[in-house]
């Protein structure tokens, strides 16, 4: 079977858990005995820290993905990068100049076989060293599943902790860019959160993504690290240019407020600050909410903001959200003044032409915080 891969030119010009905080960004999926999930903290794991104030550029997020490679590559050399096309520097420029400075021992293409591809990575992150597996569109992770969720995620469980592959990160280009349809803009990061063992983590600009997978990659567990493409070259900002970590499973306050509590991730967060800013304008005060990691989430910041707003939505792409509800809903029943909300894609294939129609936009968004609101 021939499978057809598209390089979109737009895109290349587009300017067992404890769900809540852990101490630390990184910590060990352990079983626990009379518990469903349980978390542990590395000992030998050094604390993330936010960046200081350092030199920086301004640069674009594929920029910054490019560099926290760079970083790792540089530091350790037992890490290596692999994925079809990365070689060249792949379809959306991540990996440029990697392989001439680093080799081609370090930086290699693979077979156009995804679940080859993390399944090499589940080996040589075994051995003790740091895989970095690129997919090069999340639409294409799905024959990698049975990896990801039968081996990666259940390594450290099924030898009681003697061997693990807590080494892999799997990188993968997600979401919408206005014309990619049925293969090519899907969000598939609600699959791998049913998922114990594994960290899904979702950045929203240029220099969360360099913090986020440099933890991401040093992190002791297995971690499904999602890239919006959208944003790829559309997201620019000032990013530290040293070596530095973001805190896994820590969520962010991106901005404050006192009637409704929006929650999100990924490239969906500066339309949903669109939103924020529409409905100020009629006194309507939005505290958004960056969750970063989706697994095991920040469930703590997110109660406490709406226990604080007696209000919720999730204008997600995923089915996420359906989990966020849930929670929050027990936790926060007594506080909450409305139903919790969401607003998602729709229940359909994602459309070609009609995807516009199908994307969680700033109207829907800014209807669903005045019906929440106004209840």
């Amino acid at each position: 079977m021939v499978r057809r891969r598209f390089s979109f030119g737009l895109v290349s010009r587009l300017s067992s858990p404890i769900y809540g905080r852990s101490p630390c960004s990184g910590g060990i999926w352990t079983p626990c005995l009379g518990q469903k999930r349980s978390f542990m903290t590395a000992k030998d794991l050094v604390e993330s820290e936010e960046p200081e104030k350092k030199v920086t550029n301004r640069i674009n997020m594929f920029s910054a993905i490019n560099q926290a490679l760079h970083t790792v590559l540089d530091s350790d050399p037992k890490s290596y990068v692999f994925g079809e096309d990365v070689g060249f520097g792949g379809v959306f420029r991540c990996t440029t100049a990697l392989r001439d400075k680093f080799g081609r021992h370090r930086v290699f293409n693979t077979p156009l076989c995804e679940q080859a591809i993390v399944g090499f990575g589940i080996g040589l992150a075994s051995m003790g060293n740091r895989a970095i597996a690129e997919i090069q569109f999340a639409d294409y992770i799905f024959p990698a599943l049975d990896q990801i969720v039968n081996e990666a995620a259940k390594y450290r469980y099924r030898s009681g902790n003697l061997f693990n592959c807590g080494g892999l990160t799997v990188r993968a280009p997600y979401g919408a860019v206005g014309h990619g349809g049925h293969y090519h803009s899907q969000s598939p990061e609600a699959f791998f959160c049913h998922v114990p063992g594994i960290k899904v983590v979702i950045p929203r600009s240029p220099s969360q993504a360099k913090g986020l997978l440099l933890a991401s990659i040093r992190d002791p567990n297995p971690v499904v690290f999602f890239e919006p493409k959208w944003l790829y070259r559309l997201a620019v900002e000032e990013v530290p240019v040293d070596d530095y970590t973001l805190p896994l499973s820590s969520a962010e306050v991106m901005r404050k407020g006192s009637d409704i509590t929006l929650v999100g991730w990924g490239a969906q967060l500066a339309i949903m600050e669109e939103a924020c800013d529409e409905v100020s304008k009629l006194g309507i005060s939005c505290e958004l909410i960056d969750l970063r990691t989706l697994i095991p989430w920040d469930k703590e910041l997110v109660e406490d903001s709406v226990n604080k707003t007696g209000r919720l939505l999730a204008p997600v792409t995923g089915g996420f959200g359906a989990e966020i509800a849930a929670s929050i809903t027990n936790s926060c029943f007594l506080r909450l003044q409305a139903p919790v909300s969401r607003v998602c894609g729709l229940d359909t294939p994602f459309p070609l032409v009609f995807e516009p129609f199908y994307m969680p936009t700033k109207n829907k968004i800014v209807d669903a915080i005045k019906a929440s609101v106004n209840f």
